[in-house]
């Protein structure tokens, strides 16, 4: 979560969490699918015959076996039980197994608690599933929105558990097809909490093996702040708030960044009352200020929302004895006391801290900093003199680069090439970053106030070109016409700084900026690109057609006639 957001962005402060390892891994959902699929695997049915499951597995390694040579996968060397072991089977540690695969490596993932980690169990996956409800049931009550379209619909309700059983049932789904994507192509699944007893070997459990290669990739936790007692009822994480045990009538919500945005378009769309409590001057900060600002007036104002800025919740108590919970608000900068709020119920969204110990990393002379395990551009770990740990790497939210699930499994492959002699540096600048509101918020790369800065430094120019959705047919057909695209360049070269959409599938649109930036296309390329009408994707083409490059720059791409 550094490059291109800052850390600030996605949790207001991190530490290190408590001493239970019980939750490992980071997040992501992309070879849930994709990579199963472009593999030519598929999630093994329990209907199927034990023949049939044998010998598709006999083909996948087969087929596997086939890419890893083509691909000239570096042969095991020395006497380990495997050429890689992953502590965590997260998403990063499942991107980084799968691909370890394809390149021929034998490799096992160590897994203390469940396949999938935060994101699968108790992060993007089921909280994906709370908003498709929340985004369902905000448009059938805008009694505007259905009479613009000429429907008529008698009034929405909801059954709060049936809500509860789709979030978790998509979480037992997506757990399932992880688990047996890797049994799939003969991942060992190594059960226990695992941790670096010396180079070369680990231990789960009590047993231990060799590996020739290591990746960390042991996640995160959610951090609570000092002072902040959580009883999982009425003062809760995002962990216990994804089970949706109870609507509460008014909740406060401690932290406004992602979290704590997207689940204020939960609860305010079944019923609640919400109270921001955020400790910088403004909502949103991580986000482009102009972008937060339209956010503002969009996802906040018109809803059942008030806030209180520039203010720590110092103490939090949970509800009991009748009484509601209580929450002593302080100044950020006096620390002096300016207000009780008593509230039906509390959501501690102040982000996450890295799930780091007890990983045995004292056993190789490496000290964490504020959690975060120490790595370089390459993933690997540096010990405590600035040296690099060999055969170590650590990925995902463990290492506080950027987090981000997919952002994990990247990372993994981008170890996984390395490893297997391909240098790889992954452009954590071309990682985009996605809010699931309705309408939904993305972007890419660098804020407008950190590419100034960065011009400032460097010596160049920037300039901010602006599309609206109320100029799109597909947006106006869907009566959904608010939103805005932002893009910060260079008109000298043509060069993508950074991107950012508040809109109708926000989350999608970023990814044609994200690819643009990570090849290193230029706008006076990326221009000329042909995008389907009426489709949301041209929004962003004209939003690329409206930047001006400054004249004398030529194309770096041909294009044909």
């Amino acid at each position: 979560m550094a490059s291109s957001i800052s850390l600030s962005s996605l949790s207001l402060s991190l530490s290190s969490p408590s001493t239970s390892r019980s939750e490992p891994a980071p997040r992501s959902l992309r070879f849930c699918g994709l990579r199963r699929e472009a593999l030519g695997f598929h999630p093994l049915k329990s209907s199927s015959s034990a023949l049939g499951v044998r010998s598709r597995v006999r083909l996948v390694k087969t087929t596997l076996s086939a890419l890893s040579s083509e691909n000239g996968a570096p042969a095991s060397k020395g006497n380990f039980d495997y050429d890689l072991v992953i502590i965590g089977a997260g998403v990063g540690g499942h991107g980084a197994a799968l691909h370890a695969v394809e390149k021929g490596l034998k490799t096992a993932i160590i897994e203390g608690d469940v396949i999938g980690g935060t994101c699968v169990n108790r992060g993007c996956v089921p909280s994906k599933a709370l908003l498709a409800v929340s985004g369902r049931m905000r448009e059938l009550q805008s009694e505007h929105h259905m009479k613009a379209l000429g429907l008529q619909v008698s009034a929405a309700g909801y059954d709060r558990q049936g809500v509860a059983d789709h979030a978790n049932n998509l979480a037992s789904k997506i757990r399932s097809n992880l688990t047996n994507s890797l049994k799939a192509v003969g991942v060992d699944i190594l059960t226990g909490a695992g941790s670096v007893v010396s180079t070369h070997k680990v231990k789960f459990g009590d047993t231990e093996v060799t590996a020739r290669d290591v990746i960390i990739a042991t996640g995160s936790v959610p951090f609570v702040p000092n002072g902040i007692e959580v009883d999982g009822k009425t003062v809760i994480t995002s962990d216990q708030a994804l089970k949706l045990e109870w609507v509460p009538e008014w909740i406060a919500i401690v932290g406004s960044g992602y979290i704590g945005l997207e689940f204020s378009d939960v609860y305010t769309a079944l019923g609640s009352e919400v109270t921001f409590v955020e400790a910088l001057d403004q909502l949103m900060p991580g986000f482009d200020p102009e972008i937060g600002k339209l956010a503002q007036r969009i996802l906040i104002n018109p809803r059942k929302i008030d806030y209180h800025t520039g203010v720590f919740a110092k103490k939090i108590t949970p509800a009991k004895d009748g009484k509601p919970v209580q929450i002593e608000l302080i100044d950020a900068k006096t620390k002096e006391l300016k207000d009780t709020l008593e509230v039906d119920a509390a959501l501690i969204a102040t982000g996450r801290a890295p799930f780091t110990k007890g990983l045995g990393l004292e056993n190789i002379n490496v000290v964490t900093q504020r959690g975060f395990v120490p790595v370089n551009e390459l993933m690997q770990v540096m010990d405590a003199n600035g040296n690099v740990v060999p055969h170590l790497y650590c990925i995902g939210d463990a290492n506080g680069k950027m987090m981000l699930a997919h952002a994990a499994s990247a990372q993994g492959i981008s170890v996984v090439e390395n490893i297997c002699g391909r240098n790889n540096v992954l452009n954590h600048l071309s990682i985009p970053a996605a809010c699931f509101t309705h309408p939904e918020i993305s972007m890419v790369g660098l804020t407008e106030p950190q590419a100034r800065e960065k011009a400032e430094k460097e010596g160049f120019e920037i300039s901010i070109a602006k599309t609206s959705f109320k100029a799109n047919t597909k947006a106006l057909a869907e009566n959904e016409g608010e939103g805005l695209a932002k893009l910060i360049y260079r008109p000298d070269s043509g060069e993508i700084l950074g991107v950012h959409i508040l809109g109708l599938h926000a989350a999608d649109l970023i990814h044609e900026a994200s690819n643009a930036i990570a090849l290193g296309t230029r706008i006076q390329d990326i221009k000329f690109a042909v995008h389907a009408h009426p489709t949301l994707s041209e929004v962003l083409d004209e939003l690329f057609k409206s930047a001006k490059v400054n004249a004398g720059v030529s194309n770096s791409v041909p294009v044909a006639a």
